[in-house]
């Protein structure tokens, strides 16, 4: 019987998450043969799927004029809608185990590019050694909650924080005037003035002044912030600026004697002591940058993730480790 002659089956009924997925498998696969494969099924009977699937929608969604599985354009819509369908329903299952057991589906921390990563995997690796009875599921040790990382500089912390784009934010700056955050302070990350052996303030006499600085390329790591107004520390007026996008890449550019600058202490302790930086004394003497975590006050209790990373940063040993461990994992 033509495909238009033959009667619609309920638009609901058929459009079903298992039909969304044959498609996403079919469209992944390439062929009706290999995806059967790969869903333990025969060939006829994703064909039969199929046709349900293009009766009940009254389109064509595989081009039957090729040998491989070519989705037409209704098709290749469908495959997008339903992804994002699959995706939101996946999302509804996490909000619903969220509220059964206290864990949240998703958290994100951001962290300043200053933080020690060393000291970060060893959270991640605590976390997820938490055992089953924590909040582990389908068999598997640790937390249902879906962790995402995502590096900031300076003001660029603060500004995922507060949009929402971030649950909680380690290595900001002093809490911002009027912000409705939990703010904790970590300790001072102490910062000092580098240059390569063959930069020419490599021999200049110390401290170095503020005009002498002034006459040479500062190298900076570029602020993240796009709404917050960005900040911008130990520039000069009128220095030229070299901007980076990240501590390690200012780390190279100094090394390779692009500019001056200043990195924290830990960060380049090795790099001085094997001669590959020079650490000058300048007129500001030692500086030192506070550093805070933060998470934002949202009116409710935490939830078992987060208050899981809180109850970490509340130990000096784990605030100091995240400050100054930057020795033994490549930045």
């Amino acid at each position: 019987m033509p495909l238009e002659a033959m009667p619609s089956p309920d638009k609901r009924r058929v459009l079903t998450p298992e039909a969304l997925a044959m498609m996403d498998q079919i469209a992944r696969s390439g062929s009706f043969a290999a995806a059967a494969r790969e869903m333990g099924k025969v060939p006829s009977a994703l064909t039969y799927s199929v046709r349900q699937l293009e009766e009940a929608l009254d389109v064509l969604l595989f081009d039957r004029r090729s040998r491989q599985a070519v989705l037409t354009a209704a098709g290749q819509e469908l495959l997008v809608e339903g992804r994002r369908l699959l995706q939101e329903m996946d999302a509804v299952a996490n909000r619903v185990r969220r509220v059964a057991t206290g864990w949240e589906s998703e958290l994100t921390v951001c962290f300043d590019d200053a933080i020690a990563r060393r000291a970060l995997f060893d959270l991640l690796d605590a976390f997820y050694r938490l055992p089953a009875g924590e909040g582990g599921q389908d068999g598997q040790d640790g937390p249902p909650t879906r962790l995402k990382f995502r590096c900031e500089v300076m003001s660029g912390t603060w500004e995922a924080l507060v949009s929402g784009q971030a649950d909680l934010a380690i290595g900001t700056s002093t809490q911002p005037p009027g912000s409705s955050v939990y703010c904790e302070p970590m300790g001072p990350m102490e910062m000092i003035f580098c240059v390569a052996p063959h930069h020419p303030l490599a021999n200049a006499p110390e401290p170095l002044s503020a005009t002498t600085i002034a006459q040479h390329r500062i190298i900076a790591v570029a602020d993240t912030a796009r709404t917050l107004a960005p900040t911008t520390v130990g520039v000069m007026p009128g220095q030229d600026v070299l901007a980076m996008p990240s501590m390690a890449a200012k780390l190279e550019a100094l090394m390779r004697g692009l500019g001056c600058g200043s990195l924290p202490t830990q960060m380049v302790r090795r790099h001085i002591e094997a001669g590959r930086l020079v650490h000058k004394k300048t007129f500001q003497g030692n500086r030192a940058s506070p550093m805070h975590y933060a998470w934002r006050n949202t009116g409710q209790p935490p939830g078992k993730a987060l208050a899981w990373w809180i109850s970490q940063l509340q130990s000096p040993a784990t605030r100091r480790s995240l400050l100054e461990q930057h020795e033994g994992l490549l930045l």
